[in-house]
């Protein structure tokens, strides 16, 4: 096992891996720039070393910095997180060669999973079902365009080294499409310094479906059940939730066998996702693999009673995975609500500021995964994700009912925040009858909020 871990990243995942660290006896380092000197992960690591200005490029995204810190410390690995250098597979070569072992799959592996275009084949080749559309990379309209009338409209483009819905265009009719194929090219380009697009089948009103895999060095895969993650803006997940109400048992042995043959595609040897779109009739598509731990894990934790970010370092330290697929048993029903600082009544526009006055809720069923406390000062630089709270329940409806007295319960003053929305969503009828899909947002009308946040 390893003797110290660095943890390459900021806010609330950083306090979760900080946390598995100390159950496991492992010590731990943080690094922070100067707009987190004051974070909570920054005191309650045993080291913590500043890396550099507020702006990520400069700090948490500045490799050097980032292992001139891990060997001055003596720290034996890293732990990435997710997001900045997570999927990274250049910052996890150069763990490598610097004998430190990066906490999560091989660079080969992250970087034949983050090329859109060559996981879809990979995948395909596995047996795994994929949206019709192109191979590969298109690369120019008159391909493009003979793609998408062989597949039928509407067709999706997307960016081959995409996330977060950039570089993508929806298109539903012919005369569109060049002018959408150009478009998406520049954005692609401009957000990825990679300008090269696929073509999809456009699956309408689908529900976006995920399951949780944990692979080990001996060829062993687990998965996790699903996680259901169709409540999103701009392509971005706010809330999630384990199991599906969409996905039967008999659906979801086969969705956990597919995921798996699709991960001992590549030989995979950690936590990650696979993701699904599924339309209507319960067929389902490979979207895309994630190759780390999600914003989202805790509500698989929960249910399944198994802690993943331990299970992610054991892995990374050569350990054998003692369960197999039998021992997992899905119980009782998680719900996730992403608390960011932004003004849902506001377009959801950002609002750091700081936290005059904070009260998290507590009680049975109840989970917080923060790094914000009173007096913290939201900085503007970063993601504005403020805390995840989890709600179980033996029963779907507990868990709602429990989530509602949740964020009933959660007050904070000195700066806006997303928890009123949630308020709204868990309690609209559609959602709570697990009527809905990934077009959730754009359809339901009006959104009334009832404000527990004082600016």
């Amino acid at each position: 096992m390893f003797k110290k871990i660095l943890i390459a990243n900021r806010s609330e995942i950083a306090v979760r891996i900080i946390r598995a660290c100390k159950e496991l006896g492992i010590k731990s380092v943080a690094v922070y720039s100067q707009a987190d000197e004051n974070s909570l992960h920054v005191h309650m690591a045993d080291e913590a070393i500043c890396i550099g200005p507020a702006q990520s490029k400069d700090s948490y995204l500045n490799t050097q910095a980032i292992i001139s810190a891990a060997e001055v410390t003596g720290a034996d690995a890293i732990h990435p997180g997710y997001g900045f250098l997570a999927e990274n597979a250049e910052f996890a070569e150069i763990c490598k060669e610097c004998n430190i072992q990066f906490i999560g799959p091989s660079a080969q592996v992250i970087r034949m999973m983050g090329d859109k275009a060559r996981a879809k084949e990979t995948m395909k080749k596995a047996g795994v079902p994929v949206v019709p559309g192109s191979d590969g990379i298109v690369d120019n309209v008159e391909t493009g365009l003979k793609i998408a009338r062989e597949t039928g409209f509407p067709i999706i483009m997307k960016a081959v080294a995409g996330g977060g819905g950039k570089g993508m265009r929806l298109v539903r009719e012919e005369s569109e499409f060049e002018n959408a194929f150009l478009m998406a090219r520049a954005e692609a380009e401009a957000s990825f310094n990679n300008k090269d697009l696929y073509i999809e089948k456009y699956i309408e009103k689908p529900r976006h479906i995920e399951i949780q895999v944990l692979g080990d060095n001996y060829g062993n895969i687990l998965h996790f059940g699903e996680r259901e993650c169709s409540i999103q803006r701009r392509h971005q997940k706010l809330l999630e939730e384990a199991p599906s109400s969409f996905v039967s048992e008999k659906l979801r042995k086969k969705m956990g066998e597919v995921a798996i043959k699709g991960s001992k595609a590549v030989n995979y040897n950690s936590a990650g996702t696979i993701e699904f779109l599924m339309n209507k009739n319960h067929e389902f598509y490979f979207m895309e693999m994630n190759t780390r731990i999600q914003v989202e894990h805790p509500v698989s934790e929960i249910v399944n009673d198994f802690d993943l970010i331990k299970g992610q370092i054991k892995v990374a330290a050569n350990e054998k995975l003692t369960l197999e697929q039998k021992d997992i048993k899905i119980k009782g029903h998680a719900i996730e609500c992403r608390i960011n600082a932004e003004d849902p009544s506001n377009n959801f526009i950002p609002s750091p500021g700081k936290l005059e006055s904070l009260n998290f809720p507590g009680g049975p069923g109840i989970r917080i995964d923060s790094h914000i406390y009173q007096g913290y000062t939201v900085p503007p630089y970063y993601d504005s994700l403020l805390a995840k709270i989890i709600a179980y329940g033996a029963t779907r409806e507990e868990a709602l009912i429990r989530m509602n007295r949740a964020l009933d319960e959660f007050e904070v003053e000195g700066v806006k925040t997303t928890a009123p929305f949630h308020k709204f969503v868990i309690n609209n009828d559609d959602f709570k009858n697990g009527n809905f899909d990934t077009h959730f947002l754009e359809e339901i009308g009006e959104i009334k909020l009832e404000d527990n946040s004082k600016s």
